[in-house]
């Protein structure tokens, strides 16, 4: 039996632990493929372009052995980019903003609660902040 193609949507603007957990779980469905957002889709749809451009996180991403394949995507998907690619499951983290009419072709599993880019984007920007400080007292 030839096994199901599973597509998993990402921008993965900053990987995480989180992804890695969604990539894991996908991979007991069958064969994952990572929809992973273009660079300018993200800046379109986020306001901000990734802090890893499209090639490195595809390179990040390939190499976990959860993935099969990297592909590149727009910010939303539909049923025809899931027939163009031979999808047989879309898995999303958290809410889906996808137009996927067929709900038999979409399962969503939460996301991992503690962590996510924003969040870590935010603890980088204190970080600097708090560094720029201590920087300052020590000259």
């Amino acid at each position: 039996m030839k096994k199901k193609r599973i597509l998993v949507d990402m921008s993965a603007t900053i990987i995480h632990h989180g992804h890695i957990r969604l990539l894991k779980k996908a991979s007991k469905y069958g064969k994952v493929i990572v929809a992973l957002t273009r660079d300018i889709e993200v800046k379109k749809h986020k306001g901000y372009y990734p802090e890893l451009n499209f090639k490195s996180r595809k390179e990040i991403l390939s190499s976990i052995k959860y993935v099969t394949k990297v592909i590149p995507s727009n910010f939303f998907l539909d049923e025809k980019y899931l027939k163009k690619n031979k999808i047989h499951l879309l898995i999303e983290a958290g809410p889906s903003p996808h137009d996927i009419k067929n709900k038999k072709k979409l399962k969503i599993f939460s996301r991992t609660r503690g962590v996510s880019s924003s969040i870590i984007r935010k603890r980088v920007a204190i970080t600097l902040r708090q560094l720029k400080k201590f920087k300052k007292k020590i000259i």
